[in-house]
């Protein structure tokens, strides 16, 4: 059991979760910030849908991932009487209902809604605003989602405060008897004067996890991540010009916001010749904009929309007459570019997480 500790001035002192107030409340958490979640594999989540209806009930939440596998993600209270076993009997109804469901089905009419709201015109919209550093490879994603609506083998997130022992040991069980794929997960919450402290945990049964299959063809190599602008900037300086001047000329932007503790800087080299560096918003692990090796900007409006309102204006502005879109490429960076997008990052970060 994990335990937050505190010393105000008269010794260590275990704090008691506060909780929370209701599940609308962990719902709502989830759904914002799906990366909080300590899931097998560490895939990254884009959520796609909210009370969808399948058959007779509600999913809580859908999900998906870059590979194309979808994640039902069901959310209670321990206090709820469901959190033991109905838990169980809801997500693997709503996964039967999905099994067999067309692509076309899936997008527009189970999620179609859900997705325009959001200024996303496609599943693939959705997984590139959070999957930003170029890797995301479409073709796979679909021949991914398509074996993952045919033979059923979704990812089932359950998401609790606390998890009952005896939810612990169905989980288990059920891991034990095949390839079903199930992240049990607890999120406690804590109060510390202002501040509040969320300790998301995964509740591990031993198992093996089933990737989901794809073709050979579609299959793509893996780049590597790093944290901070090192790998980013050793790329560029192997390039050649006028890319490389371009490049740097970035990359300074992008240090810049970092030391102005606007963003925090993650490098991405892809094995099929290119690098991006992903100046992520403060408190997130997306950004208003990528960086492309090449020279050029990709900017990501459904996070301006969340993250930078005010100010998407203004960066549209600039831009013009480039529309502002889901990955949509900025190659004129002006001075007067350069600034409206800091802007959104200054507005990005005054906001309270």
């Amino acid at each position: 059991m994990t335990a937050i500790w505190r010393n105000d001035g008269s010794g260590w002192k275990t704090l008691s979760p506060t909780g929370f107030p209701d599940e609308a409340a962990l719902h709502g958490l989830v759904e914002e910030a799906p990366q909080l979640l300590p899931l097998s594999g560490s895939p990254r989540l884009a959520v796609v849908g909210r009370e969808v209806r399948l058959g007779s009930g509600y999913a809580d939440l859908l999900a998906v991932e870059s590979t194309g596998r979808l994640a039902i993600i069901e959310v209670k209270l321990a206090k709820n009487a469901e959190a033991r076993r109905a838990i169980i009997a809801q997500v693997l109804t709503y996964a039967s209902y999905l099994r067999g469901a067309t692509r076309e089905v899936l997008e527009h009419d189970l999620l179609g809604g859900y997705l325009q709201s959001r200024g996303l015109g496609s599943l693939d919209d959705a997984v590139t605003a959070v999957v930003q550093d170029g890797s995301f490879d479409p073709v796979g994603f679909d021949a991914g989602l398509q074996a993952c609506l045919a033979d059923g083998r979704f990812r089932l997130v359950l998401v609790l405060d606390s998890a009952p022992a005896e939810l612990v040991h169905l989980v288990g069980y059920l891991e034990a008897l095949g390839s079903l794929v199930i992240d049990l997960v607890t999120v406690s919450a804590y109060s510390v004067g202002a501040d509040r402290l969320l300790v998301p945990q995964r509740v591990d049964p031993e198992r093996v996890e089933a990737e989901v299959p794809q073709s050979g063809s579609s299959a793509k190599a893996k780049g590597e991540t790093t944290h901070g602008s090192a790998a980013f900037a050793a790329f560029v300086a192997m390039m050649t010009e006028p890319k490389k001047t371009a490049a740097l000329k970035l990359l300074n932007w992008a240090l810049d916001l970092e030391a102005a503790h606007l963003a925090h800087l993650v490098s991405y080299i892809s094995p099929g010749g290119f690098a991006t560096l992903l100046p992520f918003v403060v408190g997130e692990d997306v950004g208003l904009l990528t960086i492309v090796s090449d020279g050029y900007v990709q900017v990501w409006k459904s996070v301006f929309e969340r993250r930078a309102p005010d100010t998407l204006r203004l960066v549209e502005s600039a831009i013009a007459p480039v529309q502002m879109g889901q990955g949509k490429a900025v190659k004129d960076l002006s001075a007067e570019v350069l600034e409206a997008l800091r802007a959104a990052y200054q507005e990005a970060a005054s906001q309270k997480r």
